[in-house]
This record gives C-alpha cells, structure tokens and sequence, in this order.
C-alpha cells in the first residue's frame, strides 16, 4: 500500500530541511529573475538577521571527541530518527559546532554491515539536542535485494587493474583486495565492489585508483583516485620562523605547537618517509636548491601557516579538528612537477620541479595540498566529476585565503594559483580565479559537460565564484596584481569580502555540503551558510548569491529596494505578426511606477506608464531584453529574458528556458508560455519537461490550456526515489485555441525535498 503523505513525513523523520533560498531558488542553469508564486503576485522579500552565534566554535581536541562520543552514543536513536532502515547503521565521521550550540554532525552508513559509498550525510541539531534538518548525499531508500554478488571479486580486480593501467600504472594486482560496498552515489543503491591499485601515474605520481564495478553484472559504476594533486631561508618567503624542536645535541623539523607536524627528506625518492630534517643550530636552508633544508623550510612554514589559519580563523585545530599534525615529504622524485596528498599517509608530498629547480613548496601550495586533507574528513567531496572539480576549488580557495592570511611581504596573497613555482616554464601561474580560462584549459563557468573534464580544470568556475564573491566583477589593481573579470550573464557583482566569502566556503564544506554535491548542490550549501552567517535576504547573502549566477549557476537575487517584477520569462514570436506582453510590478512605495527596456525586437516598444510592450516585430532572430521598473521614490529593479522572434510557419515550437523553483511541500508554481500560434492545438500535442529534483515522486505536474483547460502529465509518487523529472509527454490539444498563455504548473505534495524547473516547450 503507498503511505499517505503524512506517513511518508514520518518515515522520512519528520525532519524540516534548513532552506537558505527564501530569496532565491535552488536552480542550475542560466540565470534568471524571479517567478511568480503562482498566485500572481511577485514573491515577498525575506531578510532574516545576521547570526553571529552561527560562527564556527573554537573546539579543542578534547572537546571535539567528547562531542563526537555523545554522538555516536546517540547514533542508534539518531538512526531511528531519520527514518533509517533496521539493517542501517550510522558511522560517526566529524562534527562542527557553531558558538550557539547548534552542532552539525556528519555521518558515514552502513548497510547490512557494508559500507555506503554515497550514504553520508550531516545532521544539524539544536543547543538541546533537538534535530533541526539533515542534508543527504542521496535520498534513496536503502533496499538492495541480496548481499551475495554473482560477480567473482578476481573480474572485478582484473577490471581495475586494467582501469589503473589506462592511467599509466604498471601494477598488475590491487593494492587493496576488492570489498564489497553499496553504492548509493549515482542513483538506486547496487551491491558493488571497490578496487584500490596502486603503482604509479604516467607522471610519476603514486597511483591510488579506487574503481566501482557492480557486483552483479559487472559493470564499471565509477573511478576516483585517492591521490589529490596538489628561523629558516625559504625559496619562496624569505626568512621566517617556523616551528621546530630539540633532541639531543641537534634540532628536527618537528613542530610540537602544532601537532608533531614533521617534515622529511625523500631524497628523490618515490616511496617511504625520508629522512626526518635535522639541523645543528636552528638555521635551516639558504634560500635556494643548493641546500636540501630549504625546500623543508617553504614546506615547514606552509603547512604551520595553513593549521594557523584553520586554528584561528574557523576554529578547526589540525585537518581532521583531532589536534594531530599531518607530516610532508619533500624531493619526491626527479624533476617531478607536482604535489600531491595522500588520505593513506596522512601527508603532503613536493616534487622538486623540472630541473630539481623550483621545489612545489610555496604558500599557496602547501596550503592547497593540506586542504584537501580538510576536505577529506569533511564532506570528502568524490575526487571526480562536479564534485571533483569542487574538490579542488575547495584547495585553491583556501590556498588563496591563506597566502592572504599570512601577509607575508615576499609572497602576498593574490588570487593566482602557483605563481612563484613557475611550472609552466613561462613565468605564468597554474590557475587564475579571476578568469579560469586564461590557463586555457579551465572554464569560467558552469555548462551541462563540466563534469566529463579534469577536475583540475572543472575547478574553475568555483574558482571563478570566490574571486567574484570576494572581490566583485571588473577591472581593478589587488596587491600589485591587474585583474578583470567577466560574468556570464553579462551583469556585474558587488563583492562581500574574502574574509566572507571564505567563511561562506567553509562552513558550507562542514556542515553541509557531501561526498556528491555539484555545482548546483555547492550553490545551495554556501547560501545556505551565507543565510546562517549573514541572513537571508541579506546584502551579503545576495551577491553571494549573484556571483553564483555570474558563473551560470542560479539565478541573480533581487535586492530588498521594494520594487519586486514578475518574471514573464522568455517569449517567442513570429516575424510580422502582432504581440501584447504586460510587464506586472509592484512596490513598497506608494506613487507610480515608470518602465523602460532594452533589447526589444524590432518593431516592439514598452508603455512608460502601463509596463505594455506591444507592437509588430519586423525582423527575426534572438535578443536578449531587460526591463526595469522605477518607483517614485526612485527606487528600481529588473528582469532579464530573451526574446525569439522566428518566420512565419517556423512558430511551432514555444520554449521557456527561465528556472522558477518549487517549494517544498508548497503551493503549486508556474512556468508561462505565450503562444502567438494562430488556430487551435494540435491533436498531439508535445509537452516536453525539464526539471531538477531530488526526490521526483513529490511531484504533480499539469498542463494548463488559455482557457483554463488542464491535462495531468504526472501524478504523484511517494515510492518512486529518483531525481529529476526529464520527460515528454502528448496531450490532445486540438479542442482548445492555442493563442495566449500556457502554463506548466508543479506543486510539490511531500516534504523534505526541494527542486526547480529548469525549462519546458510546446510543439504544434
């Protein structure tokens, strides 16, 4: 029997999902103004107030493990809690808590006693212990119908031999003989297998491959490596003080203040720790390659930078927040150009350049390779797809904040990645935040394929967005350094502040973000943490919200000025042929309101006073139209939207491309499409749907004719866990007239789960 909606509430722990987009919709995309709430008003402005209890707290080791023994104290009843089925256990991972009380709690799970790759999710409960909401990798039920795979664990090892081969490991067995795992990361949970092969990359690098093939037919599910590429005279910082300690008669690079962080010599070597560095009198290096300490020294001082930023600035005390310092290895190989961390070794590793002469040490670096060690006890974002490429953002933007941090005068914070390691050979940085593409391999903003490249290169438009949301659009001159930067929607942004923007960054990585989160998810997180911070509605949480839509993610908030526009969304017409479009606004402000536009096809004007634009296009083509209404008081707003005006004949596809979000549990919203079609519809109708969702079952969607005709395209679902709803559907139209407005109306009928539609078209 379906459980009724109520029962589905329970069984989904009756939680209320934390929702940072009172003002602005979860969407992915281009971007686009706000929609109308489907009662044909514009949407009310929410401004919450700024939370400074919201802060990350300052815990000491001590009190982080008694926080992380009460939780997995509890983790039975928090299991029940959620909703959890009887074979699945929670795995307490990490946990933050913020200076109100309020903790947020991640959890790994496990099924029928077998890990879940994909099933981790972060709880966050009230000062008193209450749940407030939970934030999942994945929604799916936990019902795999057998633990017994058909496949034999030697094809699944053979598969990922072959896999780590493609690579250019030469290993010919697994590091790590294939376990059985669920994996719950790319949709309906399966019985898998993982395989972890070693040897190394084409590059040099050690190769740590896990690969996921499905226990049953054998097929590839999914890869990711685990290996994440990345008083002294330093080389690259000058002369500085780092933290070091005596023994006997001479002194180590072992920083006891921090951790016990060590720092060891590999001597070109490939494998082991190396030698741990000793000195006679407490003066290491001599600010170039001729002396083997002076690459530990840059290493040294990076890594103590780094847990100095995280100890102070977000109150995380070592990687892991457990007080326990990572080690680093430097002159890794011969000529090898890179860096790297490893989860297994707990350490960073410097390869020393092409020629050995500019060692992979620098400040930005270091602290690139120990955030991803952050990253990894955190929400441990998939080193592959969108979340690989968010993995490495995460790197450069805490790189950036801490070369910032530090202020050191002989390597100053700037918003370029690897500037003085030159391992380009030209005198050029690895990566640019300002415009990724300038490497000309990243991107500058999102797109539907952003997934199928290097993660080092999908990185860029989160880059793209930290630049944005600290700095702001435009040309300007920071510590010396030129830079310009666009946006994709041609619009410009208001910076917040770095200091802002990273502690959005991080608080949205712990406590919120996991192991699957995309672009979309990583907007969602951060405005989420920017409303905890900041405030919903907020100026800083609006152009937070407008960097994401600067890189193609969302849409842009409107401002809190009292003049609110419902979005008309995007308009087709034919060449020749008369429209009417009424502009709707309103205001706070008592008086008139004025219009104006640009962009307008040929042919079309707007009525100052009245917000109608009417008129006859004379030529075709696609234009991009902006509206702004002003109010008597001077305030104003606008919406953005295109404009497609096609031949005669060539009319019969209407499309509307403008995201308009579905409130969880809400009241149904729409999406219009004016036809201009003459006649009356076709007897086979196409419907065609694109919306995002996380748990597609909560939806029913209808169409809706001119004349108020409705077809039910979907019904609702309480069973049916998939995300997203991508479908064409035929209705027989040909009854009703097709000129005026079509709506696609959603409502979502269940709690817990949020989502947006992206576009719909009709095609007579």
């Amino acid at each position: 029997m379906r459980p009724t909606p109520q029962k589905r509430a329970v069984a989904a722990g009756a939680l209320v999902a934390v929702s940072a987009m009172l003002a602005v919709g979860t969407q992915t995309g281009t971007a686009a103004a706000r929609a109308e709430d489907g009662k044909g008003s514009a949407p009310r402005q929410v401004v919450a107030k700024a939370d400074p209890g919201a802060m990350p707290a300052k815990l000491t080791p001590s009190q982080r493990a008694e926080l992380i023994r009460k939780a997995d104290a509890a983790k039975a009843d928090t299991a029940r809690t959620l909703g959890l089925g009887a074979k699945e256990k929670l795995v307490v991972k990490d946990i933050v808590k913020d200076v109100n009380g309020t903790t947020h709690t991640r959890y790994e799970r496990t099924y029928d006693g077998l890990p879940v790759l994909g099933g981790d999710l972060v709880v966050d409960a009230t000062k008193g212990g209450s749940v407030k909401s939970v934030a999942k990798a994945t929604k799916a039920r936990m019902t795999i119908a057998t633990t017994t795979p058909s496949l034999a664990a030697a094809t699944a090892e053979k598969q990922a031999v072959k896999a780590a081969g493609a690579q250019g490991s030469k290993a010919t067995k697994a590091d790590r003989a294939p376990r059985k795992v669920i994996w719950a990361a790319s949709g309906k949970p399966v019985l898998a297998y993982e395989t972890v092969v070693g040897g190394l990359q084409e590059d040099g690098t050690p190769n740590e491959l896990h690969v996921i093939t499905d226990a049953r037919t054998g097929k590839k599910l999914f890869e990711f490596q685990g290996v994440k590429q990345g008083t002294g005279n330093s080389q690259y910082s000058g002369r500085v003080t780092i933290g070091t300690s005596q023994s006997g008669g001479s002194y180590q690079l072992n920083d006891t203040s921090r951790g016990g962080h060590k720092t060891y010599n590999l001597n070109r070597g490939s494998s082991g720790t190396g030698t741990l560095f000793t000195d006679a009198d407490d003066v290491w290096g001599n600010g170039g390659t001729s002396d083997a300490a002076t690459a530990g020294v840059d290493a040294h001082y990076g890594a103590q930078l780094t847990w100095d930023y995280y100890k102070n600035v977000h109150g995380r005390s070592g990687i892991r927040g457990d007080g326990v310092g990572a080690y680093s290895r430097v002159h890794y190989g011969s000529n090898y150009v890179n860096a790297f961390w490893s989860d297994d070794c707990f350490c960073m590793t410097y390869g020393d350049g092409s020629g050995n002469a500019k060692p992979l040490t620098s400040i930005d670096v270091a602290a690139h390779e120990m955030t991803h060690g952050v990253t990894s006890a955190t929400a441990n974002l998939n080193y592959a797809g969108e979340s690989g490429g968010l993995n490495e953002a995460t790197s450069d933007i805490f790189a950036a904040a801490v070369e910032f941090w530090a202020n050191n005068p002989s390597d100053v914070g700037d918003y370029l990645v690897g500037e003085k390691i030159d391992i380009n050979g030209n005198g050029t940085p690895l990566r640019y935040m300002d415009k990724p593409s300038k490497d000309g391999r990243s991107k500058d903003a999102w797109y539907s394929g952003l997934g199928g490249i290097d993660v080092h290169y999908s990185s860029g438009p989160a880059n793209h967005w930290f630049y944005l949301a600290s700095e702001g659009s435009g040309a300007k001159v920071i510590n010396g350094v030129s830079y310009d930067s666009p946006t994709s929607d041609g619009l410009p942004v208001t910076g917040i502040g770095r200091d802002n923007a990273a502690k959005i960054w991080f608080k949205a990585l712990t406590g919120r973000m996991q192991s699957t989160t995309d672009y979309a998810g990583a907007r969602e997180a951060t405005l989420w943490a920017a409303g905890e911070l900041f405030g919903v509605g907020s100026e800083t949480y609006n152009n937070a919200a407008n960097a994401w839509a600067a890189i193609n993610v969302g849409g842009r908030a409107t401002p809190g000025t009292g003049v609110n526009i419902t979005a008309p969304g995007d308009q087709t017409s034919i060449v020749n042929t008369a429209v009417s479009l009424q502009i709707k606004a309103t205001s706070s402000n008592s008086g008139a309101l004025s219009y104006s536009a640009t962009g307008l096809p040929a042919g079309l004007s707007i009525n100052a006073s009245s917000g109608l634009i009417s008129g006859t296009p004379t030529t075709t083509g696609t234009g991009n139209v902006t509206v702004t209404v002003k109010d008597s008081a001077g305030k104003s707003a606008s919406t953005s939207f295109k404009w497609t005006v096609n031949t005669t004949g060539g009319g019969s596809v209407f499309e509307n491309t403008t995201p308009v979000a579905i409130p969880d549990a809400g009241d149904a919203v729409t999406s219009p499409i004016v036809v201009t079609r003459s006649g009356n519809g076709s007897s086979a109708l196409k419907v065609d749907v694109n919306i995002t969702h996380t748990y597609r079952g909560d939806l029913q969607i209808d169409l809706v004719a001119p004349d108020g005709k409705t077809w039910r395209l979907k019904d609702s679902d309480s069973w049916d866990s998939a995300a997203d709803v991508k479908a064409s559907y035929t209705v027989d139209a040909s009854a009703v007239s097709a000129t005026g407005t079509w709506k696609l109306q959603v409502q979502d009928v269940y709690s817990a789960d949020s989502g947006q539609i992206n576009s719909w078209k009709l095609s007579f």
